[in-house]
């Protein structure tokens, strides 16, 4: 079975072309087998590239536990790229079709490849049965989440997936190891969460770091620097605009006040390609 690894930000996963050729029976199986870093090609899940009646493409995600998510910032991106570059589309504007819904995607192209793509990743979603969570208000905005031994004022959203983000004054590995999988996994988020920690370096420029649902730290998180950009406006912390500096990268964000939709734009690269062996 052919595969292409590719990343954006370092956010890295392994794509099937399902185009060409046949969907794996097991694509959960799969991922964890396939994500291995020390047994498998290693990655942070697995992406299968598929056609769909509706949209250019249909993208489906796994993560490296095995779980199927909604959607991915950074996989789409790379999914719009593997389109391109492996000749089944020539435009440059794309429709692909997600967990989260179809998604309009800019590809911005260089020398014949794609060297970016801004993605319109849609309405944020403030309901807390939507994100889904427990937690009060629509959005939970600045809501004391308590674990065994310590408490955060946490944001929560959905980008298509839940989020819980988290401000800080210093980006430490005991809050992103060792807390970040306690808030993941807290009964207020019935379907898990993805857990941004963010340092505010100004109201257009942040740090951050994520734990993602199903896969633990990953050097960046597209649809989690959306939901940051979104929770840095309603807590009044940061701007419309903004950058985001995360372990493997830089994205850019815009939440525009015209239609509420959140833009992010950032990189696609395409490592190497390899046959597995099932």
């Amino acid at each position: 079975m052919r595969f292409v690894k590719m990343h954006g930000c370092g956010n890295d996963y392994i794509y099937i072309d399902c185009f060409r050729q046949a969907m794996p029976p097991d694509p959960g199986g799969l991922s964890r087998r396939m994500s291995d870093r020390h047994f498998g090609v290693g990655g942070d899940g697995l992406i299968l590239i598929c056609p769909s009646p509706h949209a250019d493409a249909r993208m489906r995600m796994f993560n490296s536990d095995g779980s199927e998510a909604e959607m991915c910032g950074n996989g789409i991106r790379c999914l719009a790229k593997y389109l391109y570059d492996h000749g089944l589309v020539s435009k440059s504007q794309l429709r692909i079709e997600t967990g989260r819904g179809i998604l309009d995607l800019e590809l911005h192209v260089r020398n014949g490849r794609v060297d970016s793509v801004t993605v319109d990743m849609g309405e944020p979603i403030f309901e807390p049965s939507r994100i889904p969570t427990t937690l009060p208000g629509q959005p939970p905005c600045n809501i004391l989440l308590t674990l065994e031994d310590c408490s955060y004022l946490v944001t929560s959203l959905s980008m298509g997936n839940p989020h819980c983000v988290i401000y800080v004054d210093e980006l430490t590995d005991r809050d992103v190891l060792h807390y970040g999988p306690k808030v993941e996994r807290h009964p207020a988020f019935p379907r898990r969460v993805n857990v941004e920690f963010v340092k505010v370096i100004s109201p257009r420029e942040v740090r951050m770091r994520v734990w993602e649902r199903g896969s633990g730290e990953t050097l960046a998180c597209g649809t989690g620097a959306c939901a940051v950009c979104v929770a840095g406006v309603i807590t009044g912390r940061t701007q419309r605009r903004l950058l985001a500096h995360l372990l493997g990268g830089d994205l850019e964000l815009y939440w525009s006040e015209t239609n509420n939709h959140v833009y992010m734009t950032g990189p696609a690269v395409e490592v190497f390609q390899g046959d597995w062996p099932d």
